[in-house]
Formats: C-alpha cells, structure tokens, sequence
C-alpha cells in the first residue's frame, strides 16, 4: 500500500472544468512524483423538505431519482434523462431562495419537466402524486400535461 499523499505539497499540473459547470478536475503531482486527480465541487447548502405530514428531512437527488424512475422511467428515453430532470428541478428549488421546501413544490417541478418531455409520463407520475381515483381524474391530467406545454 502506498504511503497516503498530502495535497498541500502537490502541484496543480492541469485543471479543466467537468461538464456540469460546476466542478473542476485538478491533474495533480506529489513531491515524489505520483500523480493524482482531485476534484473540486461548489457547495450548495441543504434544502429541507417539508413533508405532507409535517416532517421534515434533507432534500435527497437519489431518493428523487428513484421516485422518476420508479413511476416513469419506461417512458423517458435513458437514465441521463432521469438525472437531467433531477438537476432542472434542484435548479428550480435552489431558485426559489429558500431553505425549506415544501415537497408537493418538488412534485409541480418534476410535472413541469414531464410535461415538456413526455405525456404519459407526466399522467403516470400525476396519478400516483395526486393519488388518481377515477378515469375523470387521468382526462384532467391530460388536459393539464397539454396544457402546461402551451398545446390545445
């Protein structure tokens, strides 16, 4: 096992931005010449969501993820489109300046995204947050899925 690096006596060899925009990977060199790379990502202070019953809990993108993906995910194109759908709707949280969010503001974020990429998957995610009951409930959601995309 090698001995453990010290960052603070590695030089900077390269550093480029990551895709995200918000990430940079640094190429590193320690003193006695192994190379590492480190990655350097902006902090973004917690959100708690404000749960139905009152609770409250720390915004989770997997936890999101896996409820997209549960409910849709058959219906969206891959995975990248899942995690695309997750950073719009964690830009929209962060956007509205608060430090607690109340999740049915998550849920009306995750349906504006569907809306513009996928009918039946907006109708399937809406019946399970809305809890559908009857088959009026889904022709509502249609009308709506059109609607939020501006088609009559």
């Amino acid at each position: 096992m090698a001995a453990p690096i010290n960052i603070g006596d590695s030089r900077v060899i390269e550093s480029r931005e990551v895709g995200d925009g918000l990430t940079i990977r640094r190429r590193r060199e320690a003193p006695d010449g192994r190379r590492f790379t480190t990655y350097e990502r902006i902090e973004k202070p917690n959100l708690a969501v404000i749960k139905k019953s009152g609770g409250r809990e720390l915004f989770d993108r997997a936890k999101l993820a896996t409820a997209i993906h549960r409910s849709v995910g058959k219906f969206l194109s891959s995975d990248e489109e899942v995690d695309d759908i997750v950073n719009q709707v964690e830009d929209g949280l962060y956007a509205m300046g608060e430090a607690e969010i109340p999740s049915k503001a998550i849920g009306e974020l995750v349906l504006d995204e569907l809306a513009r990429r996928n009918e039946v998957a907006y109708v399937r995610f809406a019946s399970v947050y809305y809890e559908f009951k009857t088959v009026d409930e889904f022709s509502k959601a249609i009308l709506q899925s059109r609607s939020r995309r501006g088609v009559e």
